[in-house]
């Protein structure tokens, strides 16, 4: 009997990286690891820039020379598509759809979840998708779709300070880790302080991409998360550099 084919889902981060690694070390059967990066616009990765650089010139090479497949995924929709779109029904139509929802994002679902999920039906009945869930996410573990996902992680026993170190000793920690703990795109709306200030102080071409957006006129809404428009962030970053200047100085 032919044995499922199997995949492994990839975003790059620690966890992910650390079950290819897992697989690699114990002979376990893995045809191809499958990413899917989301695009702000037609040229401009999604990924935060120091992420990208890693992804292509460090772990995908690596990975490859490691005789691991890899299957990049895009979806025709971007960042800027979605957000320049118009709704076309209901009390708002004709407005700018403008932001995404924290907790119900249409990028994630449109620029990542759909093409993962037209790539899988073309898959074989069967196929087993490795994920990076570690052995202290319960939560998630449980969530798991029988047999058609299977966290190495947990089998192996390995924590997500287990991945962290399994992925520094291989030379595949991604260099984000060094400002956030978390994977996400650079204008994602549940992004943490630390990330937003990273993207201030050292991407300042992108940062001037989200103040564009952030005055086109009949938008939907004007907060980029929950609580502030992303005029106010900028604002409060560039009083916090003028607060600190005559400290600087002194």
């Amino acid at each position: 009997m032919e044995r499922p084919k199997y995949i492994a889902s990839l975003s790059f981060g620690k966890d992910s990286l650390a079950a290819i690694l897992l697989a690699k070390e114990h002979g376990e059967p893995l045809d191809e690891a499958v990413y899917c990066e989301v695009m702000f616009d037609e040229n401009i990765s999604g990924e935060v820039p120091e992420h990208r650089d890693f992804i292509y010139n460090t772990a995908i090479p690596r990975l490859e020379r490691m005789g691991v497949r890899i299957v990049v995924l895009r979806s025709q929709q971007t960042y800027v598509g979605l957000f320049t779109g118009r709704v076309t029904r209901g009390p708002k139509k004709g407005m700018v759809r403008s932001f995404p929802l924290c907790g119900k994002c249409a990028v994630q679902r449109d620029c990542k979840i759909r093409p993962i999920e037209r790539y899988r039906k073309t898959l074989p009945v069967g196929t087993v998708s490795y994920v990076g869930i570690a052995q202290d996410e319960q939560e998630r573990l449980l969530r798991l779709e029988g047999g058609q996902q299977v966290s190495l992680l947990a089998k192996y026993n390995f924590t997500e300070q287990d991945a962290w170190q399994l992925c520094e000793k291989a030379g595949l920690l991604s260099p984000v880790y060094a400002f956030t703990d978390r994977g996400g795109c650079w204008f994602c709306p549940n992004a943490k302080r630390e990330e937003l200030r990273h993207l201030y102080d050292h991407h300042p071409d992108l940062w001037a991409r989200m103040l564009e957006l952030q005055a086109i006129p009949g938008k939907v809404t004007e907060k980029f998360n929950r609580t502030q428009k992303f005029s106010d962030i900028d604002a409060m970053f560039r009083q916090e550099d003028s607060d600190a200047a005559p400290q600087q100085a002194a």
